[in-house]
């Protein structure tokens, strides 16, 4: 019970509620208009594109702040077209890109802490895209377009953009803060280590495994497995014991909250079944506004309700009954137990690897706080 009470130990601060409703307003825009046009099968692309480009967003004056949005921008639209470009190729393909994609963010942090994070959230990212392209390309009878998916990650971060520029005719020309104060401000290149470079070829390794179990078996729902997978196996060597069983601990609840709630649709048809999706991706928001205030009130909480916004939004295009309970309950219980599986043996690596007495490494250019 003492442990129990550690992983849902809460920060005295309380939630941070008004960056969690700023997002949502923000979010708000994307999902009206894509309700507008009738295409929801591209507003998971938008919704990522302007939530991670706040994120990654270094604050400062506004020339550096626009210029480094429109850089991520970019590469993150690129991701997007590979991940949607390549949905519908055989499954290896797939699974070798994931892997070197996953690998390069991972050896990320020789070049700064910073970019380190950026990194890994674009290659989050990219595992969501690539499993919700395989998705839509073998599972579904939606439509799909790379180029839409693209522009629509384009057009997330541009309006990103547009709220700086807004931000810059109200408050001046003052430099401002970054929005996400807690994402490492550190550009300064490291020493890229062995330890850290056997915990980047492990995780890659891990995540894109288990999208080959997904993709290559053509599981039920088995993009819930890669998924599991990302939130559970920590994204640096670094973090302590606690962090990784909050993930994990996260990673259940996530999903068996977005379980319930693609319970919902499961015997509905017709306009009934328009009017509850539309409502479930209203609550995957509400969903999603809760987690980002929650991040460092506790972490198990911020974890489930990342998982549980994202796995609804990615699921709904694919028609839910109640036998694909069990199948999405089994795939994330399974990417979570490879999650589990990873770290220990990086924590059997980094122990064969540590020197009598000494660190593993050199801890500030092994580690970042989690994206």
């Amino acid at each position: 019970m003492g442990r129990l009470s550690k992983v849902f130990a809460r920060n005295a601060d309380g939630p941070n509620w008004p960056r969690g409703v700023a997002v949502l307003d923000v979010m708000l825009v994307p999902l009206i208009v894509f309700w507008a046009i009738g295409h929801e099968q591209y507003l998971l692309s938008a919704l990522f594109g302007v939530v991670y480009a706040g994120v990654a967003d270094p604050g400062g004056a506004f020339g550096r702040r626009v210029r480094n949005i429109a850089v991520f921008g970019l590469v993150g639209a690129g991701l997007t077209a590979l991940a949607f470009g390549i949905g519908a190729q055989p499954w290896g393909w797939l699974v070798l890109v994931l892997f070197a994609v996953t690998l390069a963010a991972g050896l990320g942090v020789a070049f700064g802490v910073r970019r380190f994070a950026v990194a890994l959230l674009l290659n989050s990212w990219f595992v969501i895209a690539l499993s919700m392209a395989f998705n839509l390309h073998h599972h579904t009878r939606v439509t799909d377009h790379t180029w839409a998916q693209t522009a629509s990650w384009a057009a997330g971060s541009a309006l990103w953009i547009a709220v700086v520029c807004l931000g810059r005719l109200i408050q001046g020309r003052a430099e401002r803060p970054q929005p996400i104060a807690e994402v490492p401000g550190d550009t300064s290149r490291r020493r890229l280590t062995a330890p850290a470079v056997v915990f980047a070829l492990i995780r890659a390794v891990a995540i894109a495994g288990s999208a080959a179990l997904a993709f290559g078996l053509d599981l039920s729902h088995g993009l819930w497995l890669p998924i599991a997978t990302l939130v559970a196996v920590k994204p640096s060597l670094q973090q302590t014991a606690l962090v990784s069983v909050q993930r994990v601990v996260g990673a259940v609840i996530g999903a068996v909250a977005a379980l319930l709630l693609l319970l919902v649709p499961a015997s509905e048809h017709g306009l009934r079944l328009f009017a509850v999706t539309r409502g479930l991706e209203t609550v995957a928001l509400v969903i999603l506004m809760h987690g980002v205030a929650m991040r460092f009130w506790n972490y198990a909480f911020y974890t489930a309700a990342i998982a549980a916004g994202v796995l609804v939004l990615v699921d709904l295009p694919q028609p839910s009954h109640y036998s694909a309970e069990g199948y999405r309950v089994l795939w994330t219980l399974c990417g979570v137990a490879i999650g589990l599986l990873t770290m220990l043996l990086a924590g059997l690596v980094a122990k064969r690897r540590t020197a009598p007495g000494g660190p593993v490494g050199d801890p500030r250019a092994a580690g970042t706080p989690s994206a």
